[in-house]
């Protein structure tokens, strides 16, 4: 039986103020950068499928 990953890697380019920006935030939130780019990524979905609910 194969599990599915529960990761998948990704390359994307970032302007660099937000490369600085967001390691900045992550170190103050003691995650790693991928780690806080998830995080930001699924509390804006979150935040844009309620808005979609209304």
């Amino acid at each position: 039986m194969s599990t599915k990953p529960l990761k998948t890697k990704v390359s994307i380019t970032l302007d660099e103020s937000v490369v600085e920006t967001v390691k900045e935030l992550a170190e103050e939130d003691d995650r790693n950068f991928s780690q806080y780019i998830n995080w930001i990524l699924k509390e804006w979905i979150k935040n844009k499928k309620k808005g979609a609910e209304k």
